[in-house]
């Protein structure tokens, strides 16, 4: 397994750091760990301008910055598995586009970054570099707000993402022995019209009523299903089945079971249709109490060469 550590010495990635950390390991595992510093003109803020006198000193603090957080994690894994190949990597440019072409150019089957934990309004209107990575990346994306995954909450709506994210579940050894709650939401949106005169809409309110419960049915199948295929796979797997706004509903199921992990598929809705609509998985992303894993099916693409990097991208180092 292939995994992209992205770290930039802040207290979210050191919990990225401390996550990956308390995975279980496989024999193959191929770790790069990356930080991506900004641009001289990015550190000194003055594109067009004269810089500072002290620029050479402020430019070299920042790499100093980026160049311990690569060290750091790399002592802190070690620490755990001194087998596992690992390939510390520092980069100047722009964080999420950096941090998504290594992706690609690595072949990465999973990518870590930690959350920022911006404002739900803030994020929306500007993203962050983990909801940008999450858009964009070829591959499955870990976006950490704790240490430890503990209980895992799969979120199951019947799409492609959702199975390709229970087929994770099923494959990946981190999930083995811990407790999976399979969780399907009914959307039963109340019909308001009907509500304004109800001896007109009798029959509407009675289909209505049917639909909602048939759906129930369904999910609770599907579900039902999905939660088999992890207890054949050595899962500790059960279901549940909750009524309202999906995203809503998926974080309260979280809080609920006091899970580490949410597991969601997404449709990779990008641009002005993610900020005006949303996402399920986005909202998840922005309103989870715990860390979430993002999965969207058909992304997998195999790796660039690694001499594939973009022009402006300078490697400052490759160290190890």
């Amino acid at each position: 397994m292939r995994i992209l550590l992205a770290v930039d010495g802040s207290t979210p990635a050191d919990r990225a750091v401390d996550l990956l950390a308390s995975l279980p390991w496989v024999g193959d595992d191929r770790l790069r760990i990356l930080s991506v510093a900004p641009s001289r003109d990015d550190v000194l803020g003055v594109p067009w301008g004269m810089p500072p006198p002290d620029a050479a000193e402020i430019e070299a603090a920042v790499l100093r910055v980026h160049r311990d957080a690569v060290e750091r994690a790399e002592r802190e894994i070690r620490s755990v598995r001194a087998d596992v190949s690992i390939e510390p990597v520092l980069m100047r440019g722009r964080a999420a586009s950096v941090i998504v072409d290594q992706a690609g150019e690595f072949g990465a089957d999973l990518v870590v970054v930690g959350h920022r934990g911006l404002g739900t309004w803030e994020s929306r209107l500007l993203g962050s570099v983990s909801a940008e990575v999450v858009d964009h990346a070829p591959c499955p994306v870990l976006v950490a707000r704790d240490d430890q995954i503990g209980r895992v909450v799969l979120a199951d709506d019947g799409s492609p993402d959702a199975r390709a994210a229970a087929q994770l579940v099923v494959d990946w050894p981190l999930f083995r022995g811990l407790a999976v709650t399979v969780v399907g939401v009914v959307d039963d949106g109340f019909p308001y019209a009907a509500a304004v005169a109800p001896p007109l809409y009798a029959e509407t309110m009675q289909l209505y009523t049917e639909a909602v419960a048939a759906e129930r049915r369904s999910r609770a199948a599907e579900c039902g299903s999905v939660a088999d295929r992890l207890r054949d796979a050595g899962i500790d797997a059960s279901v549940a089945i909750r009524n309202g706004d999906p995203a809503h509903e998926i974080v309260a199921a979280a809080r609920a079971t006091g899970a580490g992990l949410v597991v969601v598929g997404t449709r990779g809705r990008t641009g002005l249709q993610r900020l005006i609509l949303g996402s399920v998985a986005r909202n998840v992303l922005l309103s989870a109490p715990c860390s979430v894993l993002v999965v969207r099916a058909g992304v997998r693409a195999p790796g660039r060469h690694p001499a594939d990097v973009r022009p402006g991208r300078e490697v400052l180092s490759a160290f190890g």
